[in-house]
Order: structure tokens, then sequence, then C-alpha cells
């Protein structure tokens, strides 16, 4: 089934051309269907190269979805055109009266602050408050799901003695979880961080239950009881070369970076061979049936009394 976006979208064409079936919302309006809505908060710099590859992800699955971006109102990033967010982004004040399926809040690269610092803090917590209320099922990414774990359960991170940067390896902790079915039991996701919330500090929260890490990295995917929140502490969204071009954008400004771990495949730091994307695949496809799809109302508005 197909991912509704607008036509005009960077994204469209990048995906027809990779033969996903997206379709425009003038066409899907046409349609007797009820398409899963999903809201993508994008807080990345990079804001059309990550909603393009979140959108690849939903788009394994035999669901029509719908996709609305949402963007702060309390921060502009410059790195992207103002044309493009004000005709393909959203302000939560537009949705907050919204209930959508499901939900993804990013990662973002304000680790070096206090969580109480962020310029968009205070907009930022009203949309946890809101996901809890009126999102069925939401997944946060790297610092997104630090965010979230510190608003929610009063977690704290800790700094890394330098940044967690490469494609490591994971092992599955409970093996039958919805999420992880069809996964191997030891699997790889790119990180790029300097924080981390530690598995000591997950333990402190009652109501989650931690899915796979890994002894070199701690925890990786997390959820809560009720698979209401997801945490993923790495980006299984990374296209092939996103860590490349990070690795190469550092060394151009001349910061202390290391080439990333597990990645290249040759000395020259040339080739790459994505070991994380079926996997990725999988989890994705497997949060939208699993505790989406099977789980949210047909009418949404009903979604925090089920």
């Amino acid at each position: 089934m197909p991912i509704i976006i607008p036509q005009d979208i960077p994204a469209y064409s990048t995906l027809s051309g990779e033969n996903i079936f997206v379709m425009n919302n003038e066409r899907a309006a046409s349609q007797d269907i009820r398409p899963i809505e999903i809201a993508i908060l994008n807080l990345m710099p990079t804001k059309i190269e990550t909603e393009t590859q979140l959108i690849r992800l939903l788009s394994n699955s035999p669901l029509q979805i719908k996709v609305t971006l949402i963007g702060t109102e309390s921060y502009i990033g410059k790195n992207t055109p103002l044309q493009h967010l004000q005709r393909f982004y959203k302000t939560f004040n537009e949705v907050k009266n919204e209930h959508f399926d499901g939900m993804i809040i990013t990662g973002a690269p304000v680790e070096h602050l206090e969580f109480e610092d962020v310029k968009y803090w205070r907009e930022l917590t009203e949309i946890l408050d809101f996901a809890k209320t009126n999102v069925q099922s939401t997944v946060f990414i790297c610092w997104g799901a630090q965010a979230a774990l510190h608003y929610y359960y009063g977690l704290n991170k800790t700094q890394f003695d330098k940044k967690l940067f490469g494609v490591f390896p994971h092992r599955k902790y409970v093996k039958f979880d919805p999420l992880l079915k069809g996964t191997d039991e030891e699997f790889y996701m790119p990180h790029s961080r300097h924080t981390t919330v530690c598995a000591e500090e997950f333990n402190k929260a009652e109501d989650i239950v931690i899915l796979a890490g890994s002894d070199e990295i701690g925890v990786s995917i997390a959820r809560s009881r009720d698979g209401r929140q997801i945490y993923f502490m790495g980006h299984m969204e990374y296209d092939r070369d996103t860590l490349k071009n990070e690795y190469e954008r550092d060394v151009m400004k001349g910061l202390p970076i290391e080439p990333p771990k597990n990645y290249f495949r040759n000395a020259a730091k040339t080739l790459v061979v994505p070991n994380w994307f079926s996997t990725a695949n999988i989890i994705y496809s497997n949060w939208l049936n699993y505790y989406v799809y099977q789980v949210t109302p047909f009418d949404k508005t009903q979604i925090n009394n089920n």
C-alpha cells in the first residue's frame, strides 16, 4: 500500500525512483480507506534527508500511511530552506487538537546542552504530553529518546568519553517481543552520539522494558510496557552514506573524530556495505503492525480511552 505525501516534496521523486509506491493527497482522497496517520516531529538539521529516510522505512508495510511533518515554532534551523518548511511542515499549534495513530520524534544535535536549556524544550514538553494523550504509539530516536526518558521518568543522560560513532552489533534481551519479531538474534544499528542513558538509569523506571543492547553501547531498544512509547537509542533510519557524510563533515571542520567503527570496508574509507537495512525495515513494519494498526481504535479520538 502507498505512502501518502505531497507530490512536490523531494521525498516523492526520490522514493518513486526506488519503486516505492507513493501517492499524492488528491488521489488518496478519492479512496474509501482510512489510512494510518503518522506524525513526524523532525528536529534534525538535515530535515529533507531525515524525512526521506523515515518515509522510506514507513513505506515497507501493507498499510496505507499518511504522513504529517511537524516542526518547532520556538526554533527554526538554518539548514533547511524556509520555503520547504512553510510548504511541507505544520506547527504543533496547527495539529494539537488532532489525533494520530503513530508519531516519530527524531534526534537533534543538542546533546551538549542540559535538556531544559534547549531553545525549544518547553514546546517539546507540550508535544510529549500530546503524544501521551493523542497518539497511540510514539517512536523516539537518539536524543529524542533521551529527552522523552528524562521528561517522562526523570532519567538522566551521561556523557561518553568520546563520540559513539559507527555501526554496532546488538543482542535481543526479549526474544519474542512483537517489535523484534523476524529479526536475527544479533543485529546491527548505526549510532552517532555523545551521550547515553545507562542501564542503571533505565532500571529506575519500572514501566520500561529493555528489549535489546550490548556490553559495548548499553541499551539500544526499549519500550513502555503498554507499547505506547518506543525508544531507539541509535539511528536505524540512516542511509548508506549518512555516517560517511558526518565523518567527512567533521574532518573538514577540523573536529576530533575517528572513522565510524565497523562501517568502512576498505582502507580508503570509500566502500560501505550497509548491514542494518533489513533489520530497520522489519522493526518499523512491526511497530506499524503490532503497536499501531492492531491496537488503534478506528475513531482516533478514543485513543486515550482504549
